[in-house]
């Protein structure tokens, strides 16, 4: 890096590969803090080059972990994507997202929610949509895991629309059935009926094994039926999805206690006793007896 009389010019090409050197040699040998320096050292070396940092710049992430300095790691591997967009390389910044996002997603789930928007939609620019779908279903869960349920409800809203886009329909069945459930598990019956309804567009959808289930479930949760619901949440077709949603299912409770509504005759009749049971079973029973006129 050092000029003089004969070199007018730092030479950044060289000194990037000589920090790239040291700061290896410092990882292996324990040295953390050294590594993360010699890496800094490297990336602006790089950076003065007008050259994009490359992947070899990953022992300052693992130096950072070691050090469980997770949040200053992912603002490093957040630059860096940065500068591979404006680089033109859009899928290594989306690798690079996801791979913050997996670092982060235990310490700070909100954070890696948002990574993995991010890569999901550098992706779905670069027209990969399996690829964004893969990062847009990690987001969702972490959402119902987090309870953010109104998020997690526009997330597999995008998910589906996509799937559906791809002609992925059985998909679309599934991530439907999530919908219904977050929905549910939002007290918001109208959202959960109105996203069945709107599926009946989906080809397969009408008739198929889902859209059976999904109208008991309704049916149950409206008449405020929990053995029928518990019922439905309890078919393989809702115990094997994703084990966030499938949570859902077994932790939904209807709304009133779960009791099952009664007719205003039963309560009457109950309350009368065995006797007046009979005789109004006999008036229901002889109400037609002389014809209808």
């Amino acid at each position: 890096l050092k000029t003089g009389f004969l070199k007018w010019k730092p030479d950044y090409d060289s000194a990037a590969t000589e920090y790239g050197k040291a700061a290896v040699a410092f990882k292996n040998a324990k040295q953390f803090d050294q590594a993360r320096e010699a890496c800094l050292r490297e990336a602006e070396a790089h950076e003065n080059n007008k050259a994009l940092i490359p992947d070899s710049n990953i022992p300052l992430t693992v130096a950072l972990q070691e050090m469980q300095r997770l949040p200053e790691a992912v603002q490093l591997i957040e630059k860096a994507s940065m500068m591979y967009l404006e680089n033109g390389t859009p899928d290594t910044a989306a690798i690079a997202l996801e791979r913050a996002g997996k670092l982060i997603e235990n310490v700070s789930p909100e954070k890696a929610v948002q990574l993995y928007q991010q890569a999901a939609s550098v992706f779905e620019n670069e027209e990969r949509l399996r690829q964004a779908l893969e990062m847009l279903g990690k987001a969702s869960r972490l959402l119902v895991r987090g309870r953010r349920l109104d998020e997690a409800a526009l997330s597999l809203q995008k998910e589906k629309s996509i799937y559906k886009e791809i002609e992925n329909y059985p998909t679309c069945y599934k991530k439907t059935i999530a919908q219904v459930l977050v929905h549910l598990h939002r007290n918001d019956y109208v959202a959960a009926e109105r996203c069945v309804r709107e599926s009946y567009s989906i080809p397969g959808f009408n008739g198929s094994e889902d859209c059976a289930a999904l109208e008991q479930l309704l049916e149950g949760y409206d008449q405020q039926d929990q053995d029928q619901v518990s019922e439905v949440c309890n078919l393989p077709l809702f115990k094997y999805m994703d084990n966030d949603y499938a949570k859902l299912g077994l932790t939904l409770v209807v709304p009133g206690g779960g009791i099952k509504k009664k007719s205003p005759n039963a309560a009457q009749d109950k309350a009368r006793g065995p006797a007046a049971v009979g005789s109004h079973a006999e008036e229901e029973e002889d109400e037609y007896s002389g014809g209808l006129c």
